[in-house]
């Protein structure tokens, strides 16, 4: 029997079935959608899969039912704990896929589970790719996100007309060097938005006009990606959900705490990335885990008397 790998991708034949559709999940799923690809869904809150049926998704009972009818698997969960539970724990994912299908776990995670479950899947002849994401809600939204592959270079090879579809992929290497690249994405962006956060503060205290102040340096050494995407919003106190900051808090310990015994000699000092993390950890302190990361001027505020 012919397996869904190598068999070329496409809509008439690819079976798709996506997990986790938070504000990233679903604006992602979306786009596989509106491509005309038949797209089944499992949710653990099925009332948050309302407006995605009505364009035509099939919402399953649970993790198994899903795998079972599908040749691509995709996956946008919070935390690693969850991957484990979806994708590796008796009633997940690999319990019923077939032979020939494909797990992608977009979910920011760490680099010691993605290989697990790399190894877990070849085991039973499935593939795994780990394939994080960077470009917050905007980028999902638009179809237009960073997406950092580990895994086998053919299957994100023959996967690239659905990451097409979401965003520019770029293969990093062998399974968890997809998570590696996002871990090290993370630090860049908790920099640049403590950088962000104290520059508009510094500007606010000395009576610039954060807006004109913002578009003379955004050709300079200060502008930035981060700038484009979130300067605006905290200027106008907007810090609606995109990537939560909880993510965030997680994700920058991925690569600041303490590690296993088996990765000891990875071991990386990031004294700028542990600082970041305690102060997105302060947002959460405050009751605004659930804001976007553009909320971390809050905390700058909050130091200084604001």
């Amino acid at each position: 029997m012919e397996t869904p790998y190598p068999k070329p991708i496409s809509p008439s034949q690819t079976r798709i079935g996506w997990i986790g559709i938070g504000v990233m999940g679903a604006a992602m799923a979306s786009h596989i959608l509106s491509a005309g690809y038949s797209l089944a869904i499992y949710a653990r809150t099925p009332s948050k899969a309302s407006s995605l049926q009505s364009l035509g998704v099939h919402l399953t009972s649970s993790p198994q039912e899903l795998a079972r009818q599908c040749d691509v698997v995709f996956t946008m969960v919070g935390n690693p704990q969850d991957v484990i539970q979806i994708v590796l724990e008796t009633n997940g994912i690999l319990s019923t896929l077939n032979p020939g299908a494909v797990i992608v776990d977009h979910t920011s995670s760490s680099p010691s589970l993605a290989r697990e479950i790399y190894d877990s899947a070849r085991k039973k002849g499935c593939w795994s790719i780990d394939a994080p994401v960077s470009g917050g809600d905007i980028g999902a939204r638009e179809g237009k996100l960073a997406i950092f592959a580990g895994g086998e270079s053919s299957v994100v090879d023959w996967l690239k007309p659905l990451f097409d579809l979401m965003g520019r992929v770029t293969y990093m290497g062998e399974a968890g060097y997809g998570q590696s690249s996002k871990i090290g994405n993370q630090i860049m962006v908790g920099a640049n938005m403590m950088g962000l956060s104290e520059g508009l503060v510094f500007a606010g205290k000395s009576g610039l006009d954060l807006r004109k102040y913002m578009d003379a340096i955004r050709g300079g050494g200060a502008g930035s990606m981060a700038m484009e995407l979130f300067g605006g919003r905290m200027i106008d106190r907007d810090f609606k959900a995109g990537g939560i900051v909880e993510y965030m808090v997680k994700d920058l310990g991925l690569g600041v705490d303490v590690v296993k015994e088996d990765e000891d000699g990875k071991v990386v000092v990031l004294p700028g990335a542990a600082l970041c993390k305690q102060l997105f950890s302060a947002m959460v302190a405050n009751g605004d885990g659930k804001l976007c990361l553009q909320g971390l001027i809050t905390v700058v505020e909050r130091i200084n008397g604001k």
